[in-house]
């Protein structure tokens, strides 16, 4: 996979030199000279970007969810998003720059009749992912008629349904149209599977198993249906599944968070006391690969506060220093917290504590620990599924939200279906219930360019609030 991000886009814009003066005439930027493979490369890339990105201009999952916090400004980790507009950033982003690549090389897609349609399908399938961040992000969003340039005012389709057509689209569209025997894009475009599709449709049923588990409080036999189906087509079952792509060692093709804690000279986060604390309270074994010492232990800021950087742990040099730390979208260890909730909700046979065992074992090992550092945690009594604290729901949600640090996005979602760990919103916080933001507001622009159904979606969802809840937090 190294060097693909860069060849790939490269492609873009790569042309070669000529002394003939009538191609002086010749737009080389055009649509036209574009292939779809340079199209869906700068797409992934451009969708991983802003996963992955912490800015505090792009990005601030990490700080919502209490993993960081900050040192030089506080307004983010108080949930400020107009400032900076944060909400339309990554609205902009992701429709922009990632769907409206996808649209374009979709258009463009060529070869034999097989490898058209696996092509067709994995874009299709980014195309699901980008709309499932997108209506879990906002609510009610453009779809129907979103990146249309004839339609400058599209209309907000309500978020229940789009979500019931991104889980149609994902049978349909992709799981029922991979042909496992041939090809999609080749190793040099597709910078995650190198174009094996039985990776893509594992990570399709895996997707479906997740999006389906979302809807366990809102649409319980939805939820069930969509849970047993996926399983049954094949999700991940390893770590060599993971749903991912490695960064350059140059810029601009570095891990994000290497731009933001290296490249840029600042020293703007810390992590937080509120998970800092949580994992010395049962001997963490990832703490080393989370955080730095400071003074012989791990000390956390205090969320919100103006928090001095010398006085407190930093993001460790395994994250923060390393340029081609790889990025995933989803996980192995997500898979099997997920198994473990689906049989608590009755939806699978099984042992829930044994998936819960595989999950918490699989992230210490993705970090670098071994079976016997897992085998001591999970040996902790307020570890121990037989003995933790709580309902499934709390047991599941406190070591998944653990697992999930550094992916801001996931844990968020996975914090607001779970509803653990307790976070408490910072003292200065934009929120008004003492808690995380449950959704991101509107961007300002929409009102300016398309207030009218703008206005309708804010009546839809009830009301463009952070404490909004979305149709499938129903607790």
């Amino acid at each position: 996979m190294k060097k693909n991000i860069i060849i790939a886009l490269l492609a873009l814009v790569t042309f070669s030199c000529t002394n003939d003066l009538e191609e002086l005439n010749v737009n080389k930027k055009d649509f036209a000279l574009t292939t779809d493979a340079s199209l869906f490369t700068t797409a992934q890339f451009k969708l991983f970007n802003q996963m992955t990105e912490t800015s505090v201009n792009e990005n601030i999952f990490r700080l919502i969810v209490q993993n960081w916090t900050e040192t030089t400004y506080t307004d983010e980790a108080n949930y400020d998003l107009k400032t900076r507009k944060i909400d339309e950033l990554h609205w902009e982003t992701l429709y922009r720059d990632v769907l409206k690549n996808f649209k374009e090389a979709k258009s463009l897609v060529s070869g034999v009749d097989d490898v058209k349609t696996n092509k067709i399908a994995t874009i299709e399938l980014y195309e699901i992912y980008t709309y499932y961040v997108l209506v879990t992000s906002f609510g009610d969003i453009p779809y129907t008629e979103a990146l249309d340039i004839e339609l400058l005012n599209p209309v907000f389709n309500k978020q229940d349904v789009i979500y019931s057509d991104l889980l149609d689209r994902l049978d349909n569209n992709v799981i029922n149209k991979f042909i496992t025997s041939e090809v999609g894009f080749s190793a040099s475009e597709d910078i995650v599977y190198n174009g094996d599709i039985a990776q893509w449709k594992k990570f399709a049923n895996s997707l479906k198993l997740q999006m389906g588990m979302l809807l366990a409080d809102s649409d319980p036999a939805k939820s069930e249906a969509a849970v047993t189906s996926a399983i049954a087509g094949g999700v991940f079952t390893s770590a060599s599944d993971n749903m991912k792509i490695a960064f350059e060692g140059a810029a601009p093709y570095t891990n994000p968070v290497y731009a933001a804690l290296v490249l840029s000279g600042r020293d703007d986060y810390v992590p937080t006391n509120t998970i800092v604390d949580m994992m010395n309270s049962v001997n963490d074994p990832r703490r080393d690969d989370y955080f730095t010492l400071f003074e012989g232990a791990y000390k956390g800021g205090i969320p919100g506060e103006l928090n001095v950087f010398v006085a407190y742990s930093h993001v460790s040099d395994k994250i923060g220093k390393n340029p081609t730390l790889e990025a995933p979208l989803m996980t192995y260890y997500e898979v099997e917290f997920l198994l473990a909730e689906a049989v608590e909700r009755g939806f699978i046979a099984g042992d829930a504590e044994t998936h819960y065992n595989n999950a918490i074992t699989a992230s210490i090992k993705y970090w670098g620990g071994t079976d016997a550092e897992a085998t001591t945690y999970l040996a902790e009594a307020n570890v121990a599924y037989t003995s933790a604290t709580g309902n499934y729901k709390q047991k599941i949600g406190t070591q998944k939200w653990l697992a999930l640090y550094n992916r801001g996005f996931e844990s968020w979602t996975e914090w607001r279906r779970l509803d653990y760990p307790i976070l408490v919103a910072p003292e200065d916080a934009k929120t008004t219930n003492n808690l995380p933001p449950f959704r991101m507001t509107y961007p300002d622009v929409e009102l300016t360019l398309n207030e009218e159904n703008l206005k309708a979606a804010i009546t839809s969802i009830g009301g463009d609030e952070l404490e909004t809840k979305l149709f499938w937090d129903k607790n």
